[in-house]
């Protein structure tokens, strides 16, 4: 799958910047299991990407972990198959990693009402269990 891989519409990563690396994989395969290399590893190293912007950089490399990020597919009998969902499963660990963070949740309290209806309520199955019990 040669291409540059496409993260989201302002961030795109030029083929030079990937690594592949194919091996034999373990699992279903018949008789080709052995002499096909279709388990896909792709790596890529953030920090020495000039496809990101610093900021989204610092970003990624701050919530990643670690300069380099290294999917391996395996799951699919088809060499082909295996680099589709690499490349979709870094598009989309990328994805995670460069987005903005959420906003900070303004603190509020229980309305009065909402608070008499939840005692009110208890009061209620109180009552219930109460009335259950032998004199």
């Amino acid at each position: 799958m040669p291409g540059p891989l496409v993260v989201n519409d302002a961030v795109v990563i030029p083929d030079a910047e990937l690594v592949w690396r194919f091996s034999r994989s373990s699992g279903p395969g018949g008789q080709g299991v052995n002499t096909t290399d279709s388990r896909v590893e792709l790596t890529f190293d953030v920090a020495a990407s000039t496809a990101l912007p610093p900021a989204l950089k610092q970003r990624a490399l701050d919530r990643l972990g670690s300069a380099t990020v290294t999917i391996a597919a395996s799951e699919y009998r088809s060499q082909l198959r295996n680099r589709e969902a690499a490349t979709q499963r870094l598009a989309q660990r990328l994805r995670e990693a460069i987005a903005p963070p959420p906003k900070r949740r303004r603190p509020t309290k229980p309305s009065r009402g909402s608070v008499e209806r939840r005692i009110a309520a208890k009061k209620q199955r109180s009552d219930v269990k109460r009335l259950r019990r032998s004199p």
